[in-house]
C-alpha cells in the first residue's frame, strides 16, 4: 500500500516547482472563495437553485457543491456512473463541519479536490518529461509552466466539475504507462481494472483510454483472452450494470416524482383554466346588472393576473428572440436523435470551432464575453481583438504539429495522440459538445506539450556526450520561445480570470 502512494511524495528536484504550483492554485481558488463565499456558504432548503442562480463560470456546472450539500446522484449516470459516490465520504466530512461551525462548507471542501487534482495533474506531467520523455531539467519546468499557463488548464482548476478529476487521472495513466513502456513492464490486470474504473467512473468515454494504455503498454499480451475478459469486457460490462442498476435507483424515482409533479401542475392549470371558462359563460348568459357586476368582481383579479402573465410571457419570448438573434445558434442539429446523439452536432463549422474554441478559447481566454456560459449569453464563435492572439495560435499550432513530426517514430507519443484522437473524434467529427468544445480541455490538452517535448529531445552517439555548438543554439532558442509563450500566457489568462472573479 505505502509503494502506491509513493507517487504521491514530492521529490527534491521538484519542490520549488510545486510550490509555485501550489501558489498559483491558491490564488486562483482564492479568488473563487471571495466571489462565493457570502452565498455559498449559507444552509438553505434548496442547495440546487442557490447554486445555479449564482453559479456562472463558462459552460461548468455547480453540481459537486450540491452533492456535498446534499448527496444525490445528481451527476448523468451514464456519463459519470461512480463521481458521486466519489463524492460521498467529502459530502460526510461537510455534514460534520456544518454541525461544528453552522455553515455550509461545500465550497472549500471542493476547492482542496480542484487543489489536489489540479497540482498533482501538473506535476504528474513534469514527471513524463523527465522520466518518460528523458529530458533536461529546465525544459522539463518550460513545458510544464506552458502546460498549466493554457487558459482553460487554469479555469479547470479552479471550477466544482469532474474535468480536473479526469484530467488528473488520464495525466497519471499516462505517466504510469511511459514508465512500464520505457522499463519494458507489461500493465497488469488489476492495474487495469483499477485505472479504468477510477477514470471510466469519473468520465465513461475517458474509461477508453486506459484500454489504449493497456494496448500500448501490453503489445499482443493485450488481446490474450485472459486479458481480454478480466481486464476489458468484465469491468466494462460490471461498470455499464452499475449505470443502470444506479439509474432505477436513484434517478428513475425523481424523474418520476417529477413528472407526477407536473402533471399536477397541468391538471391545476388546466382546472384553472376551465373555472375562467364557466365563470365567463355564466356572466355572459346572466341579464342582471348586479349579479354581473358580482362576478366582475370575484373574478376581476383573476383576470387582471392572466393578462399581466400574458404580458410578462410576450416580453420574455420577445427578448429571447433578439438575444438569439445577436448571439446566433447555440448549437448546431445533432447528427440524429437520440439519448446520446442528441449531444451530437452536424451543422456548426468545424473551422471557426477550431481556431476560435478548440485552439483558440482553451488556450487564450477572448478578451470578450470572459468566462460567460455560451447556453446563457455567450455566442458560440468569439472573435479575438487583436491579431496578436491569432499569431501565437498559430505559433503553438505549428510546435504542435513539428513535435509530432519529430515524435513519429515514438510508441508513447502515439499512446498520447491515440487519447487526443479519441477526443477529436467525438468534439469535431460527431460533434459532442462541440459549441463549448473548450471546457473539455482538461481531456486532451496534455497532448500538446508532450508533442513540442520532442522537438527538445537531443540525439547524442553517447549518453553524457555534451551536444553539438548547433544543437546547444537550437535548444536554447527553442526553450527562449517556450518560455516567453508560458509567461506571457500564464499573465494574459490570470489577469482575465483574477478580474472576471473581481
Amino acid at each position: 500500500m505505502k509503494k502506491i502512494f509513493d507517487i504521491f511524495t514530492i521529490k527534491k528536484e521538484e519542490r520549488w516547482l510545486a510550490l509555485g504550483i501550489f501558489l498559483a492554485l491558491a490564488v486562483l481558488n482564492g479568488v473563487v472563495i471571495a466571489r462565493y463565499a457570502s452565498h455559498f456558504t449559507l444552509i438553505t432548503d434548496d442547495y440546487y437553485k442557490n447554486f445555479i442562480r449564482h453559479f456562472c463560470v463558462s459552460g461548468f456546472d455547480p453540481l459537486t457543491y450540491w452533492v456535498l450539500s446534499d448527496w444525490n446522484a445528481a451527476y448523468n449516470v451514464y456519463r459519470h456512473p461512480l463521481l458521486a459516490f466519489y463524492m460521498y465520504i467529502p459530502y460526510l466530512i461537510n455534514m460534520g463541519l456544518m454541525k461544528l461551525t453552522g455553515y455550509n462548507c461545500a465550497l472549500f471542501i471542493a476547492v482542496v479536490i480542484q487543489i489536489f487534482c489540479g497540482f498533482y495533474a501538473t506535476l504528474f506531467l513534469k514527471r513524463i518529461f523527465r522520466e518518460v520523455m528523458d529530458l533536461d531539467k529546465t525544459a522539463s519546468h518550460i513545458l510544464t509552466l506552458l502546460f498549466f499557463s493554457f487558459g482553460y488548464v487554469m479555469v479547470t482548476c479552479i471550477v466544482p466539475d469532474h474535468f480536473v478529476i479526469s484530467m488528473m487521472l488520464l495525466i497519471l495513466a499516462l505517466y504510469v504507462s511511459g514508465l512500464r513502456m520505457k522499463h519494458h513492464h507489461p500493465l497488469k490486470i488489476w492495474q487495469s481494472v483499477v485505472y479504468f474504473i477510477l477514470t471510466a467512473g469519473t468520465s465513461l468515454n475517458n474509461g477508453l483510454k486506459i484500454f489504449f494504455s493497456a494496448f500500448f503498454v501490453n503489445g499482443k499480451g493485450f488481446f490474450r483472452p485472459k486479458h481480454l475478459l478480466l481486464a476489458v469486457i468484465l469491468p466494462a460490462a460490471l461498470l455499464w450494470g452499475f449505470c443502470r442498476w444506479e439509474y432505477r435507483v436513484f434517478v428513475w424515482p425523481n424523474e418520476m416524482a417529477r413528472k407526477e409533479l407536473k402533471a399536477k401542475k397541468a391538471a391545476e392549470k388546466k382546472a384553472r383554466q376551465e373555472r375562467m371558462a364557466q365563470i365567463k359563460h355564466t356572466r355572459d348568459s346572466l341579464t342582471n346588472d348586479s349579479i354581473k357586476r358580482g362576478l366582475k368582481i370575484i373574478s376581476a383579479q383573476e383576470i387582471a393576473q392572466k393578462a399581466k402573465n400574458d404580458s410578462i410571457r410576450k416580453a420574455k419570448e420577445l427578448a429571447k428572440k433578439e438575444a438569439k438573434k445577436k448571439r446566433g445558434p447555440k448549437q448546431g442539429a445533432p447528427i440524429m436523435k437520440g439519448e446520446f446523439m442528441n449531444w451530437t452536432d452536424a451543422t456548426s463549422s468545424r473551422t471557426q470551432s477550431i481556431i476560435e474554441n478548440l485552439m483558440g478559447e482553451s488556450i487564450q481566454l477572448h478578451q470578450d464575453y470572459v468566462l460567460e456560459d455560451e447556453l446563457r449569453h455567450r455566442p458560440m464563435f468569439v472573435k479575438y481583438r487583436y491579431a496578436i492572439n491569432y499569431v501565437v495560435e498559430a505559433v503553438i499550432m505549428l510546435l504542435f504539429v513539428a513535435g509530432i513530426w519529430a515524435g513519429r517514430k515514438s510508441k508513447y507519443l502515439w499512446l498520447v495522440m491515440s487519447y487526443f484522437g479519441l477526443d477529436m473524434m467525438l468534439h469535431i467529427g460527431l460533434g459532442f459538445g462541440l459549441n463549448e468544445v473548450y471546457i473539455m480541455a482538461g481531456h486532451w490538452i496534455y497532448a500538446i506539450p508532450i508533442a513540442i517535448g520532442f522537438l527538445l529531445k537531443q540525439k547524442r552517439q553517447q549518453p553524457n556526450q555534451e551536444l553539438q555548438p548547433r544543437q546547444l543554439l537550437y535548444s536554447r532558442c527553442l526553450k527562449g520561445v517556450l518560455l516567453v509563450l508560458g509567461l506571457a500566457l500564464l499573465i494574459y489568462n490570470g489577469i482575465l480570470i483574477i478580474g472576471y472573479f473581481c
